[in-house]
């Protein structure tokens, strides 16, 4: 597959490094010779420095022969001239764009072959506020992914000493949850991924990945979680599109309060939010966040657009007593050096945004992909097309099936029910896999097992 990546920030960058590992065609375009330096130092790539949205640079980019064109600048309007240029003047089969303001999402269904061509579109702060509303919907969890339209979702927990799985074997799972099937999907002890198998042993700390139905969820993690208390006090950091957006969605549910810096942004908060209470002030104002009893705060939000601003308003909120602290950080080199610490959970745009890409970009029906553990393991839904005949896995058992290494099946989707793997379980047409790779390398084998056959289409 040949892929032409538009910018070469973050998210480029992210892009690159994720599909470069997957033997995939790569040119990468910029204005910053320097970034594109060091990608190509990096990895084996090719690069072009120009304007993005100009026909001679993506043609030089090679783009009458590219299948795919992913535009990733920091500017909506070159993504979307960008994908305008490669559907008129070079006929590129898929194209994708990131569209950071909404007065273009709702603009009346612009984005159509006759209008502005862009095949899928991606909204970094759409992803992220629905991220949030999931962690603080669920107390306790360090991630929350839907599957198959949110009939299955998978939650991954941090396993503390006085769990009642420590010491546990994963094939007891049944025996210590009782009230709802589910499945241990993924494990990570420190940086080091255990596929899991029956005779795994949780220990302490932990991250341990449970995927369930939707509605059995709930039940698990209250037992698991058993001194977590549902969140009802929330502060959020920020007052800009996300925390507008967060807090619109929140409101109707949890105690909310804003902490905005700029007063005729407050105005405008305080017009579109109904119950919210919107606070003009500085975010690591340690008097103000006093003033606002922190020390009762279940989840404090800091999402402004500055990473140094966020984290150190976060350490202070936990500092004062936040229950618990949630961080938007850009910079992918403050994650690993800050989170697990005073700050709780560190929220990457760069991930979120890459996940929803690579939706699209992965072979072999695979119609969902969520980054594990900051991008070093994958959990993807898979669709299973075909028959007997044409399929690599219809008529199969689960047990039967020849996965590559470090990958497993947490759970199948038939229509509206939900199957939690087992090695009986024999497979069907269009039954939805979730799945999980540990190591990525292996991917081109699992796309290839879900390739559709060519009489599908």
């Amino acid at each position: 597959m040949k892929i032409i990546i538009l910018g070469a920030g973050q998210v480029g960058a992210s892009l690159a490094q994720n599909l470069v590992k997957e033997a995939s065609d790569i040119t990468v375009v910029d204005t910053d010779p320097e970034k594109l330096r060091e990608l190509q130092d990096r990895y084996d790539i090719q690069t072009i420095c120009g304007q993005a949205s100009h026909p001679p640079v993506l043609k030089q980019a090679g783009a009458e022969d590219a299948d795919m064109l992913i535009a990733v600048t920091n500017s909506d309007e070159i993504n979307m001239v960008a994908c305008q240029v490669a559907y008129t003047a070079f006929h590129t089969p898929t194209k994708i764009a990131r569209i950071r303001s909404r007065a273009y999402l709702t603009g009346g269904g612009i984005f159509r072959d006759d209008a502005m061509p862009v095949d899928h579109i991606v909204n970094p702060e759409e992803i992220i506020t629905h991220d949030i509303k999931r962690l603080i919907d669920n107390p306790g969890a360090l991630q929350v992914m839907d599957f198959a339209s949110g009939q299955v979702k998978l939650v991954g927990l941090r396993i503390e000493a006085d769990s009642p799985l420590v010491n546990q074997a994963l094939k007891t799972i049944r025996t210590l949850l009782p009230q709802a099937d589910t499945r241990v999907a993924a494990i990570f002890r420190g940086d080091r991924p255990i596929v899991p198998e029956g005779e795994t042993v949780i220990a302490a700390n932990d991250e341990v990945f449970f995927i369930a139905a939707a509605e059995n969820i709930q039940s698990i993690m209250n037992e698991l979680r058993q001194h977590e208390r549902p969140n009802r006090r929330i502060i959020i950091a920020g007052g800009g599109h996300i925390g507008e957006n967060l807090a619109i969605q929140l409101e109707s549910r949890y105690g909310v309060r804003i902490i905005e810096q700029n007063r005729n942004r407050c105005f405008a908060l305080s017009e579109s939010l109904e119950r919210s209470i919107v606070l003009h002030g500085n975010a690591s104002d340690r008097e103000l966040l006093i003033e606002e009893n922190i020390e009762d705060t279940d989840v404090f939000c800091a999402i402004t657009n500055d990473d140094e601003a966020n984290i150190m308003s976060s350490m202070l909120a936990k500092s004062l007593g936040a229950g618990k602290v949630l961080t938007l950080i850009n910079n992918p080199a403050y994650v690993d050096l800050i989170e697990g610490q005073d700050i709780d959970i560190a929220i990457s745009p760069q991930l979120a945004t890459l996940g929803a890409i690579l939706t699209h970009v992965r072979r072999g029906d695979v119609v969902r992909v969520h980054p594990l553990r900051r991008g070093a393991a994958e959990a993807i839904e898979a669709i299973a097309h075909g028959d007997q005949q044409t399929s690599k896995v219809i008529g199969r058992t689960l047990g039967e099936l020849k996965l590559p290494r470090g990958t497993s099946v947490g759970a199948l989707v038939r229509g509206d029910q939900v199957i939690i793997a087992h090695d009986n379980v024999v497979v069907e047409a269009d039954d939805h896999f979730i799945l999980f790779l540990v190591d990525k390398s292996r991917l081109r084998e699992v796309e290839a097992l879900f390739q559709a056959p060519v009489s599908f289409f």
